[in-house]
């Protein structure tokens, strides 16, 4: 069995564990159609995310600024929608707008990367903070709210029963599992991570192909800043801050390795998952939020130390008798 179907044994063993146990604990609070909705609900912002951190560390890299993306990708989609009032064309406009900002941070991002020098971290953390300042100023430290049913619907509405966030995530999920997987830019960015001199040597223009994974991770974060805006009617900057981190966890929890080169969107969803039980579980529970954290990471170095684990296991010498 391969490493990434073992992975995915492994979380799916966890997901199926995790319920049984919140639903002995629960009972029909937690097995219950109004628990897998707002699960069905609340995944798609983070996964979103967590599938735009995962691009860029199947790179190499990492984007620190995809929720800064997100927040001015949805306050500029947002402005715009107000601004159009009830014409129409806002609705296909303001979108537009937040996407094309998104798209053009995750540019600025890859050029950066690609052609100044500097590391993916100090890079993605320069943006965070230039693109967070410019939120502020787009939105002077206010919230922008108030927007057509139509906009609101991508957030909080529903296609033959399934929530509409849940099927923009997999739509992007599909998306991108087929990119990474079965298309030479795919296939360029996982040599990239795995040892980007010897790729450049072969005579690919690594340059390029780091441009365009930076600009597909501000996309996805400016899709998920579109459905932070849809669900909650508003933007504002800050706006989902603690998310960043949470995206790195469930990329790694997911097996993409933060070295670069490894990590699939199967096992990203899974992670995700787990993640979002837990969270589900212990709200249920009325535990506190903290202990959702500790928890988080405790599944999460559970998994990172199973390998190692398993290899001093089988290494240990017999005892003689």
């Amino acid at each position: 069995m391969s490493d990434g179907l073992r992975l995915d044994s492994l979380l799916l063993a966890l997901l199926i564990a995790l319920s049984a146990g919140f639903t002995l604990a629960l009972g029909s609070d937690f097995a219950s159609l109004a628990t897998f909705q707002s699960i069905a609900f609340q995944l798609p912002e983070l996964g979103l995310l967590s599938l735009a951190m995962m691009v860029a560390m199947l790179s190499g890299g990492i984007d620190l600024s995809i929720v800064a993306i997100a927040n001015l990708a949805a306050l500029a989609a947002a402005t715009a929608l107000v601004g159009f009032g009830p014409n129409p064309a806002g609705l296909w406009l303001g979108p537009l707008l937040g996407l094309a900002v998104a798209a053009l941070a995750g540019a600025v991002n890859g050029g950066l990367v690609a052609w100044s020098g500097l590391s993916p971290i100090l890079a993605t953390l320069s943006t965070m903070t230039l693109y967070g300042g410019a939120a502020l100023g787009l939105s002077r430290g206010g919230v922008v709210a108030g927007f057509p049913p139509a906009i609101l619907w991508l957030g909080n509405g529903s296609v033959a029963g399934v929530p509409a966030p849940l099927v923009v995530f997999a739509a992007a999920a599909l998306a991108v599992g087929v990119v990474l997987s079965a298309t030479p830019f795919g296939v360029a960015v996982r040599m990239i991570g795995s040892n980007e001199r010897a790729v450049r040597y072969a005579g690919v223009d690594t340059a390029s192909v780091i441009l365009r994974v930076y600009l597909l991770s501000g996309v996805l974060a400016g899709v998920a800043g579109l459905v932070m805006l849809a669900r909650f009617n508003s933007a504002k900057a800050g706006s989902g801050d603690s998310y960043l981190l949470l995206t790195i966890l469930a990329a790694v929890l997911g097996g993409v390795d933060p070295s670069g080169g490894r990590g699939r969107t199967t096992s990203l969803i899974l992670a995700l998952l787990v993640l979002q039980v837990i969270a589900s579980g212990f709200n249920l529970l009325e535990v506190s939020a903290y202990l959702t954290l500790v928890t988080w990471g405790a599944v999460l170095l559970a998994v990172i130390a199973r390998p190692a684990l398993a290899r001093a296991f089988l290494r240990r010498p017999e005892t003689s008798t």
